[in-house]
This record gives structure tokens, sequence and C-alpha cells, in this order.
């Protein structure tokens, strides 16, 4: 179970979090049986990996006047998470908050279930080398690889190009616009012109945005197939196939589906007795399932 969501965790993609003074990227998924959370706040990787028992306890602890299945408070945690990873968060829905507390980082959250506060902390620590590596070190040599092998097929194109617009002008043709004339490219001058003049702008890390706004399609397609390479041959044929870099007819692939961390929707949680003489029944809140939203296109 803990690995099929560690799958799960690594196929997302990474969101850009602005939670007071604290800049973070984050992904994480939720399924039935537990949740898993990443946040990186540039300096050092925090995760928080717990199962449905774990979930069952802690709801018990914050929220003393609900009870409901692990399930029930799994959903409700998807449904408050899912907005704010992809930017639709608005105000009155939830109130997200984080500090360090010892060698944890705390994500606290805040919201209301039918007219009841409802409370959760994410309690994450540092994550381990072979955590980082899987969901930070592999991915991005992968991207990095991939961009560029783009670059050579794009290079490898303009010569092509070169070669067509020669034979054109061999064959009398003359542009009709002397401003659209160009230069035959040249890659060992292009390369030394970016590496001189635009680097510095290109490789601007800054507060992680960046990364998140043009990288995340390439980086969750890298991602599935690392985790395709790591399926059993058995998984694998079962398993659909993740978008492939290239398209067809010289087309951008399709975007990838989002991989299914939404759980089931679970029995509805219930207010415990407070003891008052009314005798009317307690109000049961209602849980509502967030739409899902398929990811972006590799460059949009």
């Amino acid at each position: 179970m803990m690995e099929a969501l560690d799958h799960g965790l690594l196929e997302q993609p990474w969101a850009w979090l602005q939670l007071a003074e604290n800049s973070l990227l984050a992904k994480a998924c939720v399924t039935p049986q537990g949740y898993a959370l990443l946040l990186w706040d540039l300096q050092q990787v925090w995760h928080e990996q717990v199962d449905a028992s774990v979930v069952s306890q802690r709801a018990k602890e914050l929220n003393k006047r609900l009870t409901a299945p692990a399930a029930a408070f799994l959903s409700r945690l998807d449904d408050l998470l899912r907005p704010l990873l992809q930017g639709r968060a608005g105000p009155g829905e939830a109130t997200f908050s984080c500090d360090r507390v010892a060698e944890a980082l705390v994500l606290r959250v805040r919201s209301e279930l039918s007219g009841l506060p409802f409370y959760w902390t994410f309690h994450c620590t540092v994550a381990s080398p072979a955590l980082v590596s899987r969901h930070l070190l592999r991915p991005l040599l992968g991207v990095g690889l991939a961009l560029q092998h783009q670059v050579r097929e794009l290079a490898t194109l303009l010569h092509r190009k070169d070669l067509e617009l020669r034979d054109y002008q061999e064959s009398g043709a003359t542009l009709s616009r002397d401003r659209l004339k160009t230069e035959p490219f040249e890659e060992n001058s292009f390369l030394e012109q970016f590496m001189a003049e635009k680097l510095p702008e290109a490789c601007s890390i800054g507060d992680g945005r960046p990364f998140v706004e043009n990288l995340q399609g390439l980086y969750v397609a890298v991602a599935q197939r690392e985790v395709q390479g790591a399926l059993k041959p058995e998984d694998a044929e079962t398993t659909p196939g993740s978008p492939s870099w290239q398209g067809t007819d010289g087309e951008l692939p399709k975007p990838p589906e989002e991989p299914d961390c939404t759980p089931a929707p679970p029995p509805t949680p219930r207010e415990e007795p407070t003891g008052t003489s009314s005798g009317a029944p307690a109000q049961r809140p209602q849980l509502s399932k967030a739409k899902r939203k398929k990811l972006r296109g590799l460059f949009s």
C-alpha cells in the first residue's frame, strides 16, 4: 500500500505555494489508504507519509466532536489540498500556515465542515536522501536530458530548413520582404551566444515558481516513466503507458492524465452527541468531492 502511495506521489506535479512569508514547492497524493505529502523550501525537502490508522488517531485528537471512518477524513483532506495545489484555493475555503517545530515542518489547516471547525496538521520531517533522489534528482536529470535531446532535434531541423532555403534560392526564388531574411544557423555560435547572454536569465531559479510554471508537464512525463520502470512486468502490462516525449506528425504529446489519487466517496462523518436536551438529531456534515482537473501540456 505504501509503495503504491509513493508511486502516486511521484507522478504528481509540483505546485508553488506562498504561505505568509514562506515560499514552498509542494506535491501530495491522497487515497483511501493514506496520504503522502512532499514540501521543498529550496533548502530542504520535507516529507510525511501515513496510513489510515494514523489519520484516524490524529483526527480524534484534533477534531473531538467529529467521528467518522479514516476514509472520510482523507476525502476531506483531498478536497482541501487539491484546490490549493492547483492554484484555485479561494478565501473562506481553508486557511493554511506553516512553521518549523523542532526538526519538523508543520503545515496547519483550518477549515469548516458544515458549520463545524475542522483542523489538521501535517507533520513533515526531513526527507531521506533516497527519497530526494527519487522525487527530485532522478526526474530532474531526466528532464535535463530530454531538453538536451529536444535542442539537438531542433538544431537538426534548422539545418534542414537552411538546405531547403538554399535550394529555393538556387532555383531563382527571392524574398518579397527583406526583413524576413535570416543567416544560416550555426549551432556552435548559437550556443556560445546563449551561454554568454541568455544563461543568467534562463537558469534563474528564484523562489521555484519558474520551474513549476514551465516544466511540470515534462517532469510528470519523466516521473511516469520512472514509475513504469519500477513496476513488475505483470503490473506494467495492465498499467496505461505514460505519454511519449515526442508526438506524431511533429505535434506535442497530449497532456498526461492526472494519477488517480482521489478517494472514493466515503461514509458521512457525524457529530458526537453533546448532551443537549433538545432531543434534535445532531447535524451531519456533508463531504463534497472536488472536481478533477487534467494536467497541462508539456510547455503550457
